[in-house]
C-alpha cells in the first residue's frame, strides 16, 4: 500500500493538473555484493606483449539493480491498459555509470484475454527463456551473466549507416546503435520495438518481437540496402504445477553484421522441479553472417565462412530450509569457422576462445523481499598463443583488470581467468 501510494505521489506530480492516474506504483530491485575478486597471472598471447602477475582485491559490485514506475487501468471490455518506465540503479562506480532514464524494461501496451501488445524497449523472447533454466544463479555470478548468450560485446548492434559497422562511414547514431560486438546480442532487450505476448494455454505460451528497421536508408544513400532489423520468438510450456518446463527460441537478425545478410540463432532451456533438487538446463547456438564482399571506405576486406558460436549449461537448486544450496556450470565453445577472423569493434581474434564456468553458493531468503547468499564463482578462460588472444568472457560489474583502476578493461585480459568469493544481499519493493 505504501509504495502504491508513493507512486501515486510520483505520478501526480508528473501529472498535468487535475488529471488523476490511478494504480500507479514505484517499485525497484537492488542486488549487490561484495567480495575478493582474483585475476590470473596470464603468459603472452597474440593479444599481449607480454605477460602479466595476478591481482586481488576487494570490490563492491551491483548486479542490474534497478527502479521504475508503473501503471495499469482498466479501459472497459476486459481491456487494461499499462505502461511502466524503468532505469538502472548504479549503487556502485557512480563516476562512470550515469542514470539513463527508461534505460531498461520501458514501454506501453493494452492487455486482454488475446494477450499483451506492447511497444518501446523490453527483453527479448529469446533472453525471458532464462528464467526456465538458471536456478543455480546466486545473486549476480552466474553464466547468465558471463557465457550463456554472451559471445558479444555489451554493445547492442552495429548499424550499417554506423562507422562501427565496418564499412567506415562516419555518420551520426545514438549510443545504443554505435555499441561494438560479434552481430547483435541476443540476450540483450532491444528497442524501438513491436512485443507481443500469447495469453497461457494449456500451459504454452508465445511471445514474439520485432525490432524495426529506423536506420534504413534509401538506394542513394552512402551504404544502400541499410536495412538493419530483427525478429525474436520463444514457446514455452510448464505443466505438473509448474514443476516442469521446457522453452525455444528462433532470432533473426538482418543486416547487423554485414548488410544483405542475416544472423540467426536458437536455444532450447528448461529445468524439472523434483522437490529434493531443481534441474535446469540450457543450449544454444548462434550463426553470424560475417563473410561478405569488399567493405567501404575503411578499404575492409571480409571473407570466408560465417561464425558460429556454441554454448550450453546446467543449474542446480537443493532447498535447505528458507534457503537453497545452488550450483551453475556453464560452456562456451570455440567460435567456429573462418568468418569469425573478422570481429566487428574488436582485435583481431579477441573473445575467439572458449571458456569454462561454475558457481557454487548457498542463499537465505529472510522473506518475500530479503535474500543473503555466499558462494564462490570462477571463469576459466581457454589461454591464448601466439596466434589466438584466448577467451574474454566475464561477468558484468566487475573491477578493473591488472591494468589499474584507470582502464576502462572491467574483465580479465585475454586468456586470462577471474575468480571471486562473495557476500550478496538483493531486496525487492
Amino acid at each position: 500500500m505504501q509504495k502504491k501510494l508513493l507512486g501515486l505521489a510520483v505520478a501526480g506530480a508528473l501529472a498535468a493538473p487535475g488529471i488523476a492516474l490511478a494504480q500507479v506504483e514505484v517499485y525497484g530491485f537492488v542486488n549487490m555484493s561484495v567480495g575478493q575478486v582474483k585475476y590470473d597471472s596470464v603468459s603472452p598471447n597474440a593479444g599481449l606483449a607480454t605477460g602479466v602477475s595476478s591481482v586481488t582485491k576487494m570490490d563492491v559490485a551491483s548486479h542490474a539493480s534497478n527502479y521504475g514506475i508503473r501503471g495499469r487501468e482498466n479501459i472497459g471490455m476486459g481491456q487494461t491498459a499499462w505502461f511502466q518506465i524503468e532505469q538502472n540503479a548504479p549503487m556502485e562506480r557512480s563516476n562512470n555509470v550515469a542514470i539513463t532514464p527508461a534505460s531498461r524494461n520501458s514501454a506501453v501496451g493494452v492487455q486482454g484475454n488475446w494477450g499483451n501488445l506492447f511497444i518501446g524497449q523490453w527483453t527479448t523472447p529469446w533472453a525471458d527463456l532464462d528464467a526456465l533454466w538458471a536456478v543455480g544463479s546466486v545473486g549476480g555470478w552466474t553464466p547468465v551473466t558471463s557465457v550463456i548468450g554472451r559471445r558479444e560485446t555489451t554493445g547492442t548492434a552495429p548499424n550499417a549507416n554506423c562507422a562501427n559497422g565496418g564499412h567506415g562511414i562516419a555518420t551520426s547514431c545514438d549510443a545504443v546503435e554505435a555499441g561494438s560486438g560479434v552481430g547483435h546480442a541476443f540476450w540483450r532487450r532491444t528497442s524501438q520495438s513491436i512485443f507481443y505476448q500469447s495469453p497461457v494455454f494449456a500451459g504454452v505460451q508465445i511471445k514474439l518481437s520485432y525490432q524495426t528497421n529506423e536506420g534504413k536508408a534509401s538506394a542513394e544513400a552512402a551504404v544502400p540496402n541499410a536495412n538493419a532489423q530483427m525478429w525474436s520468438s520463444s514457446v514455452q510450456w510448464a505443466g505438473m504445477g509448474g514443476r516442469v518446463r521446457v522453452g525455444a527460441a528462433f532470432d533473426s537478425h538482418k543486416d547487423f553484421s554485414t548488410v544483405g545478410k542475416t544472423d540467426t540463432g536458437w536455444r532450447v532451456t528448461g529445468g524439472w522441479n523434483f522437490g529434493v533438487v531443481d534441474v535446469g538446463f540450457a543450449y544454444e547456438q548462434m550463426t553470424y553472417a560475417l563473410s561478405t564482399a569488399a567493405g567501404g571506405a575503411q578499404g575492409a576486406t571480409y571473407s570466408g565462412n560465417d561464425c558460429e558460436a556454441k554454448q550450453y549449461g546446467l543449474g542446480v537448486a537443493v532447498p535447505v530450509g528458507q534457503g537453497a544450496i545452488r550450483g551453475s556450470w556453464a560452456v562456451a565453445k570455440d567460435l567456429e569457422g573462418t568468418g569469425c577472423n573478422v570481429v566487428i569493434g574488436s582485435p583481431a581474434g579477441a573473445g575467439f576462445g572458449g571458456a569454462t564456468t561454475w558457481t557454487l553458493g548457498y542463499d537465505y531468503r529472510f522473506s518475500k523481499r530479503t535474500t543473503i547468499g555466499a558462494g564462490y564463482a570462477t571463469i576459466d578462460n581457454k589461454s591464448g598463443d601466439a596466434t589466438n588472444p584466448g577467451g574474454v568472457h566475464a561477468w558484468t560489474g566487475l573491477p578493473p583488470n591488472q591494468s589499474g583502476a584507470g582502464s576502462v578493461a572491467n574483465g580479465p585480459l585475454p586468456g586470462g581467468d577471474v575468480s571471486t568469493f562473495f557476500v550478496n544481499m538483493i531486496h525487492r519493493f
